[in-house]
């Protein structure tokens, strides 16, 4: 016979599920990035562009983590609205560069004003395929000790 496992054993499942989200990306942003920017404008400044990552990451690193790892019920937000706001040094350096801004729609530039470039990532598989499935697990297995809590709060 299986039993279910404890909400604890649930909120730990989550934890190490957002330690492998977050490990894939901090090592996958970078590569992002770096191509991304590249392919936007071809003659970016490499020095300046690695520079800006580094920076970048040195902000974005510690926000994603407190996303991830915030409780559940805490209100946080979520990692990709983390990746959205991350992009805003890089974005100036391609400014400064001469790159031309992304043909967006109406929504996009409605909700995102600052990403003149259309950097946001609609979804994980956006940054690096390999961020597709434990962005899912993530988000679902958030949403179950959500759920979870609820439940177990009524009874």
């Amino acid at each position: 016979m299986t039993t279910e496992p404890t909400l604890a054993e649930d909120e730990a499942r989550l934890a190490r599920i957002a330690a492998d989200l977050e490990a894939g990306l901090d090592a996958a942003l970078p590569g992002w990035l770096r191509q991304t920017s590249k392919t936007l404008c071809p003659t970016v400044e490499p020095e300046a562009l690695e520079n800006a990552i580094a920076e970048t990451m040195a902000e974005f690193s510690p926000r994603l983590s407190a996303v991830l790892h915030a409780d559940v019920d805490a209100g946080a937000g979520n990692p990709l609205a983390v990746v959205r706001s991350s992009t805003a040094r890089v974005t100036a350096l391609l400014q400064a560069a001469g790159a031309r801004p992304a043909a967006r729609d109406e929504f996009d530039a409605r909700a995102f004003p600052d990403d003149v470039f259309g950097f946001g990532p609609s979804a994980f598989a956006d940054i690096d395929a390999s961020l597709h499935e434990v962005g899912l697990v993530w988000g679902a297995a958030r949403a179950h000790v959500h759920l979870r809590r609820r439940r177990e709060q009524s009874t």
